[in-house]
This record gives structure tokens, C-alpha cells and sequence, in this order.
């Protein structure tokens, strides 16, 4: 209960104390050194639960946090919103963990086109993964046969194109942790890049304007029991340093997102415009093409970009699935214009939030989606992102960036920035026929009983779909063999990678879904920071900037973190 009694505070204070002397060798093994007064006090803070929920739910209502809910009947289909998934409060957070996140997007950002750029390298990078993964395989099967031909390839080689891509971190215990007494520490890590249908940017926006509000309206006059629960929070994440912090930045930050991510759109556009059309080509001005999935229920946050993109920059938009657009786009094999085939109107720039799995294409290897995908990307109109991009943020191709040597050939004479970056990656290896000795010795450290290390994760995005603990080890025993000391790893294995588990901190946290608290218990966190970018055909870069942030809290004991998919909620950092 978030209100209890004398009687019952003693008794969740006790159950702390028991819960934290239980769990001490794990959190010593991961390196998280958590005070036993922060532990204790964060469990017996109370909440004004009621009033804070009631407080959420009509700020959601009222500011668009919702997500759409469809229910259909024998002859109508219906839709009606609710709250979406989100944490009450603000998860603390180190500020200066966030400013390094967002310090790297703009060299993520300028990665991510240059790998694109290279056809060596994604080649050489995806070629066991494109033939254990047929989805992967047909993605650079038709980046080969477009960027690569001077024929298919010519009107596509010459459209600019635009990234919008979400960069995920997790804080795990740096080294010093261990030998900093009461002080914790932590390193910001990658846990992946992002670089197709990157989600709910425009939600985060006013997940946090919720947020602020919440931690001012009650925090600022010592209601509800914010100010306790912020400062417990705080106390984990910060240790005996919290004391002394005195945070220029502290609370909940802005979040630009809604401004940057339609201005970038809104660069490509007119780029686009001042390069193909003229006034004897245009009966009307070209417009954005939303890629949508059917039945998509994350459409208020689509909808937050197209409404801004027409309020700040009046750009509109046309939403159609990958089905739809096989029938309803016509490209101009001369001109290599994109239209909209019942209308006649010309397509700027296609922002895909669909097309980054193999369900997105239901009709098959050879169906109408992939055939609406090619149409799409033979055409002059600018990709968000490109078939280069979407490559690009591969599990794959995230490995073989940590590789010594391989980021600098990225960037050459650039060695801050190199630094900079892989400063961030964690430990990730090879399941291919690259495999090297260390990678080896991962998966043998794996098998041999430290499975808990390690996530096996494909080539897939969304959320669901990676193996942890018990079920990674028996997935990789099925493929490794072992003869006199030499590991061989079936090609069964190619498709995936294994990485360093990450260890976020632990907070408490109550969770809503629907609206009604689903959860109120230790949570972790994830930090994803938005970038995009604009690029000429030549790697001119036009626009490079970070784009906003959002934070995905989960139960501590979920191992899955899509929000959409039905693990996390979206929540803000609270910067400290």
C-alpha cells in the first residue's frame, strides 16, 4: 500500500533490510553498491497514490499521452484512446551521464551515414548474417542491387537523404564503484542504435511536460510525498555524493523532440523541393509519406510529428501501409518522381514507421511489400531512412563497430571523436565466421556457467525477441560444438550476436497502464537520445543535430524493454 500505517511502515522497512541483505552478493557481483539507509528509506516513502494518479490521467487526457485501442464488431471497426504506458514519476538520473548521451549524437549521426556510404564494408560486415537471416539478406540483397547499379540505381543515388535515429544507453557500475565506499559510479553504455521507425518521440515530449508538472505542483510545496521520493531515488543513483550534489541542471530537462524531428523532415522536404520541383511539375506541393503499419495502435505519436511538421513548417503528411503502396504509388521511370497515384501528388520524403521486421511484410519474400520497398527506394524521393541507414543500425554491423581499428576508418584523424564513442560501446562479439579467439571465449564463458553475463540478441527490432539467462545458454549449446578445445559455432548462430548484459541501477517506481497501476517495485531504466540528420547524394552534410530523449523504465526483473511490445513505460529523467 503507497499509504500505510505506523505498523505497516515498520514491517516494509524490515522486509527492505531483509531484501537487501539477501540480494547483496548480486549486487556486489555486478558491480551496484547501494546504501542500506537509501534502500530502506525508498521503500517506506509513501505516495499519495490516488491523487497523483488522478493528477496523471487527466494530464495524459488532456495533453495526448494516449495510445489508441481498437475493438471491432461484425460490422464496424472502433477506436478509443487511453493513458499510455508511463511511470508516475521521474526516474533520477546522473546529469552528467545525459549530457555525455547527448554529446554523442551528432557524431552517431554522421556514423551511421558514412557506413551507409560504404558498400565494402556493409557487405563484408552482413554477408553470413544476410545468409542465416533471409529478412537481413533481402535488405542487402536490394541495397545491392540499387546503390550498386548505375542503371536501377540512378534516381536513388541521387536523393538525400535524412536519419532519424535513437541511440539506447544503459548505466552499468563503472570499476570505480567498487572502490569508491558509498559513491556510486557508473558508465553510460550503448545498447543499441536505432536507425528505422525510432518511436515515441512525441509522446516523451509531453511524458515529461507531465513530469514537470507533477515534480513542481507537489515536490515544490512537500505534497504527496514527491520531495521524499525523488531524494531516495536520487540517493540510489547518486550514493553518499548526493549529499554534496548541487546540480545545475537538476529535474526534469525540456525535451525538444517535437520541435527537431518535423524540422529535420522539414530541411529534407525543402531540399527536396528546391532541387526537383518547379512551377511546371507542381499542380499542387509535394508532400511526406508516412509508411504505417496496419492496425497500428502508436498512432497519437506519429500523429504528433505530422501535426507539428504542418503547424511549424505546414508540410502535410499521407499515412499508407507497405501493403497499400504497392498499388498506390506509381514512380516515374524518367524523372524518377514518386506520386501518389489517385492524386498525382508528388512525394518529398518517406518516414518509414513500419518495414523494420519480417511481419511488416506479410505477402512474402517476394510480395507486394518488398516490391512496394524497391518502387519506394528506386525513387528520388528522400528515405528516412535509406536502405544504407537501415543497414547501418543492424546488431551486426553495432559489433563490428567495437572492433579496434574499425570507427576510425569511419572517422580519420578524428580521434576525440572516436574516443568518444566507443568510450560508450560495451562488450559485444562476433557469432559469425569472423568469429575471433576472444569472441570465443565469450561464448565458452557463457556455456560455463556465467550466462547471466551476456544477451544473445539477432537482427530484429521492437522488443521480444533476444535470449537471456537459462535460455541463451541452451540456445548457443545447441550450436557450439567443442572438439579438443576448438570451438566451432554452427552458422545457425550468424544471425545473432552476444553482449555484455548491462546492470542499470535499481529505483523504485510506480508504473501505469492503462491508466491503473500495474506495478509499484524496483525498476530499471533505459535512456534513448534522438538524432537526425540530413545529407546530400555526395555525404554533403545539410543538418546534424540531437533530436530529444525519452526513458523506458521497466520492472527490474523484465529483461525486454519495447514499449509498444508491452514490456517498459515511457518516463523522464530526473537529472541529478
Amino acid at each position: 500500500p503507497m499509504r500505510s500505517s505506523p505498523s505497516s511502515s515498520f514491517s516494509n522497512l524490515l522486509a527492505a533490510i531483509i531484501l537487501a541483505i539477501a540480494s547483496s552478493q548480486l549486487r556486489q557481483t555486478s558491480g551496484l553498491i547501494v546504501s542500506m539507509s537509501a534502500v530502506a528509506a525508498s521503500s517506506s516513502t509513501t505516495l499519495g497514490l490516488e491523487k497523483l494518479t488522478s493528477h496523471a490521467n487527466s494530464y495524459a487526457a488532456a495533453h495526448g499521452v494516449q495510445v489508441e485501442t481498437k475493438s471491432s464488431s461484425s460490422s464496424s471497426t472502433s477506436s478509443s484512446y487511453q493513458c499510455a504506458p508511463i511511470s508516475l514519476l521521474p526516474n533520477a538520473y546522473p546529469a552528467s551521464a545525459f549530457r555525455k548521451a547527448k554529446s554523442l549524437a551528432n557524431p552517431f549521426n554522421l556514423l551511421v551515414d558514412r557506413i551507409s556510404r560504404d558498400s565494402e564494408f556493409l557487405q563484408d560486415t552482413l554477408e553470413d548474417v544476410g545468409t542465416a537471416d533471409p529478412y537481413t539478406g533481402t535488405l542487402l540483397r536490394m541495397y545491392k542491387e540499387i546503390y550498386l547499379s548505375p542503371q536501377k540505381g540512378k534516381f536513388a543515388n541521387m536523393a538525400d537523404r535524412l536519419g532519424v535515429f535513437r541511440s539506447d544507453y544503459m548505466l552499468n557500475p563503472s570499476p570505480l564503484t567498487q572502490s569508491s565506499g558509498g559513491n556510486n559510479e557508473y558508465e553510460l553504455k550503448q545498447v543499441e542504435l536505432n536507425t528505422i521507425a525510432s518511436s515515441f518521440a512525441g509522446l516523451s515530449v509531453n511524458v515529461a511536460g507531465l513530469h514537470r508538472q507533477l515534480v513542481t505542483r507537489f515536490g515544490d510545496t512537500g505534497e504527496e510525498g514527491v520531495n521524499e521520493w525523488l531524494e531516495c531515488n536520487k540517493r540510489i543513483i547518486l550514493g553518499d555524493n548526493a549529499d554534496s550534489s548541487e546540480e545545475a541542471d537538476e529535474g526534469v530537462p525540456v525535451n525538444p523532440a517535437l520541435a527537431c524531428i518535423p524540422a529535420a523532415m522539414n530541411v529534407a522536404h525543402q531540399r527536396y523541393t528546391s532541387r526537383f520541383v518547379t512551377t511546371t511539375t507542381a499542380n499542387k506541393g509535394p508532400v511526406v509519406l508516412f509508411i504505417v503499419q496496419e492496425g497500428e495502435t502508436n498512432t497519437v505519436d506519429q500523429r504528433m510529428l505530422e501535426f507539428k511538421l504542418w503547424d511549424n513548417h505546414s508540410v502535410p503528411v499521407v499515412r499508407m501501409s507497405l501493403t497499400r503502396a504497392h498499388t498506390d504509388l506509381a514512380l516515374n521511370e524518367k524523372t524518377g518522381a514518386l506520386t501518389i497515384s489517385s492524386s498525382n501528388t508528388e512525394v518529398s520524403v518517406v518516414y518509414y514507421r513500419a518495414g523494420y521486421a519480417p511481419t511488416d511484410y506479410p505477402d512474402g519474400d517476394d510480395g507486394v511489400e518488398w516490391k512496394a520497398r524497391e518502387k519506394i527506394e528506386c525513387s528520388r524521393s528522400t528515405k528516412c531512412p535509406s536502405l544504407g541507414y537501415h543497414l547501418a543500425g543492424t546488431k551486426k554491423v553495432q559489433q563490428e563497430l567495437a572492433r579496434g581499428g574499425v570507427v576510425e576508418r569511419f572517422f580519420p584523424e578524428q580521434p576525440a571523436e572516436c574516443e568518444a564513442m566507443r568510450s560508450a560501446f560495451a562488450g559485444l562479439y562476433s557469432l559469425g565466421q569472423d568469429a575471433t579467439d576472444i569472441d570465443k571465449e565469450a561464448v565458452m564463458d557463457a556455456l560455463n556457467g556465467n550466462e547471466g553475463k551476456y544477451v544473445l540478441k539477432p537482427q530484429r527490432e521492437g522488443g521480444g525477441y533476444n535470449y537471456y539467462g537459462e535460455d541463451l545458454k541452451n540456445k548457443l549449446q545447441k550450436h557450439v560444438t567443442n572438439q579438443n578445445g576448438q570451438i566451432e559455432l554452427g552458422t545457425e548462430l550468424a544471425e545473432f550476436i552476444l553482449m555484455q548484459r548491462l546492470f542499470p541501477p535499481n529505483q523504485r517506481a510506480v508504473l501505469l497502464r492503462g491508466g491503473q497501476v500495474e506495478a509499484d517495485g524496483d525498476t530499471i531504466s533505459e535512456l534513448g537520445c534522438f538524432g537526425t540528420v540530413v545529407a546530400s547524394e555526395e555525404g554533403e552534410v545539410m543538418h546534424n543535430e540531437f533530436s530529444g530523449f525519452l526513458l523506458r523504465t521497466k520492472g527490474s526483473k523484465v529483461d525486454e524493454g519495447g514499449v509498444a511490445s508491452g514490456f517498459a513505460t515511457l518516463s523522464s529523467p530526473y537529472l541529478c
